[in-house]
């Protein structure tokens, strides 16, 4: 391009140049939480499982005076709810067993179990009687619960989803 007898390169002027800085600047806004939360994502995810699961566990044991037991496999990535007969069965998916597998689920593939502790010895479940009070549960025998987690990690974002003893009372920290 000729400009006052000189050639001259075509060139943006400054407010083309701010607008489009302002574009990529919204862009990487919108984009970078999306990119960079998705392990985070998937660990709320699944400690709000985890817990509302629990919740379902003790609310079943109240409403029909059964004793309810949620016992996690953390080699597995995975829980069951079981009552007296063995394992329930899912009350939305019908005929198939309440199970929940992180690994199969790939909403929760970055998910790992890596504890589910309701006092030791208690082969990773926890019982809830009639009244709803938590027990750590060994397979065969039931103890007054004093402490149970279950700890959950996606890549560097960790939740723990809390029991407490004598009330059920389900939290997540």
């Amino acid at each position: 391009m000729i400009r006052n007898g000189k050639y001259c390169l075509p060139a943006f002027t400054l407010v083309e140049m701010i607008i489009v800085l302002v574009i990529l600047a919204i862009v990487a806004a919108i984009a970078m939480p999306l990119y960079t939360s998705a392990a985070s994502t998937q660990v709320r995810t699944a400690a709000n499982m985890v817990a509302s699961d629990l919740e379902y566990a003790k609310s079943m044991a109240m409403s029909t005076g059964m004793n309810y037991s949620v016992v996690f496999d953390d080699s597995n990535e995975s829980y069951r709810i079981r009552d007296a007969n063995g394992d329930v069965n899912h009350p939305v998916h019908i005929g198939a067993k309440y199970v929940v597998n992180f690994a199969e689920d790939s909403r929760l593939s970055k998910v790992d179990i890596v504890s589910a502790k309701f006092d030791p010895g208690s082969k990773n479940g926890v019982r809830f009687d009639y009244l709803g009070a938590p027990y750590a549960w060994d397979g065969s025998s039931a103890n007054s619960l004093n402490n149970g987690s279950v700890l959950l990690r996606a890549e560097g974002d960790t939740l723990t989803v809390r029991v407490e003893p004598v009330t059920g009372y389900i939290s997540i920290e």
